[in-house]
């Protein structure tokens, strides 16, 4: 076991992994931070995504050793200080952008990444794109699409 520091929805973490655990298992299994999801294990789904450095990527394909002094950012650190929902997870809510919601979190994690790289001007054409790391069997991605127009567009 090792002992590692990192920043963990804006908290200092210090957290012992072993040098095979995935940052997704320490996330779940040692901090408790079960929003995201552990949906493949191979990196094909994205229901793992969250921010490392501010950046969306699988945390399924990495080691969470290889995470010391990074900055993590799950679904679970999005909302606002005083409870309420970011207002992509507010449109997911609002434009049925979830059924069952086990690719949620990822989707979210992944559509704020694409709002910050793309900006407001994005079209749909470039969400369903960007998207295409993260599966959903539920929606269709129709509301998933909406929602994250509707925050690029501040409606």
């Amino acid at each position: 076991m090792t002992r590692m520091e990192l920043k963990v929805n804006g908290v200092p973490t210090s957290v012992d992994v072993e040098g095979r655990t995935l940052l997704v298992e320490m996330l779940r299994e040692k901090l408790g931070l079960t929003g995201t999801h552990v949906g493949c294990d191979t990196s094909q789904c994205g229901a793992c995504t969250i921010h490392l450095d501010g950046v969306a990527v699988k945390s399924c394909a990495v080691l969470a050793s290889a995470c010391e002094g990074s900055s993590v950012t799950t679904i679970e650190g999005i909302s606002g200080e005083d409870g309420d929902l970011h207002p992509l997870q507010a449109a997911f809510r609002e434009n049925h952008g979830l059924q069952c919601g086990y690719c949620t979190p990822g989707m979210i994690m992944s559509g704020l990444d694409i709002l910050r790289r793309c900006g407001p001007d994005i079209s749909e054409a470039v969400i369903r794109e960007q998207l295409e790391g993260n599966l959903c069997r539920c929606t269709g991605y129709a509301g998933i699409v909406k929602s994250i127009m509707e925050v690029a567009r501040g409606v």
